[in-house]
């Protein structure tokens, strides 16, 4: 019996040579830099860095206590230039650094001052914060500093948590002025 008019038999599949070799795959795109920032987003974000650290300086000076400190000035770029970025987040900014500087802290406590120790702490900050989900690149800088300067722990770690979180609230600001999206998430 013939198949009904309207219905079409599946179609037999297309024969190839016994040695056909395959096309090969164009190789994977390497990426290239970034794109270059729109000039508005450039000269908001400069100045909100600008604005952060200069911030941390007067409210340090205030203090009559040093609050900017290197890996800070890293951590804003990180905030302004990359607001997007999982090491830009409030989590990651406040949370790696107040968890690298402990871990300066437990390190400078075993160790002592010095740069072996300072060593330590820097490799052992990146897991202290794997761990915990706060990864900021910045902060192992911070356990760094910690191991050699041996700074007071109450103070220190009040200081920083209070810049930290004047970096974050400049980076809202900042983003709020460009239309950019920060944070991407809180917790």
């Amino acid at each position: 019996m013939a198949p009904a008019p309207d219905t079409a038999l599946p179609a037999a599949p297309a024969e190839t040579a016994p040695f056909t070799v395959p096309a090969a795959a164009a190789p994977p795109r390497r990426p290239g830099p970034p794109p270059r920032p729109r000039p508005r987003i450039l000269l908001v974000s400069t100045a909100g860095s600008v604005t952060a650290l200069l911030l941390l300086v007067a409210v340090g000076t205030g203090l009559d206590q040093p609050l900017l400190i290197p890996p800070l000035a890293a951590s804003m770029a990180l905030v302004a230039g990359a607001p997007d970025l999982p090491l830009s987040q409030p989590r990651s900014v406040v949370g790696g650094q107040l968890l690298s500087a402990l871990t300066g802290f437990a390190v400078l406590g075993v160790a002592g001052p010095g740069l072996w120790g300072a060593a330590v702490a820097g490799g052992l900050a990146l897991g202290v914060m794997m761990l915990a989900r706060t990864p900021h690149s910045p902060a192992a800088a911070t356990a760094v500093i910690v191991a050699v300067t041996s700074p007071p722990f109450w103070s220190f770690l009040g200081l920083l948590a209070l810049a930290s979180l004047l970096l974050v609230a400049v980076g809202l600001g900042a983003a709020r002025v460009t239309g950019r999206t920060y944070p991407v998430y809180w917790f």
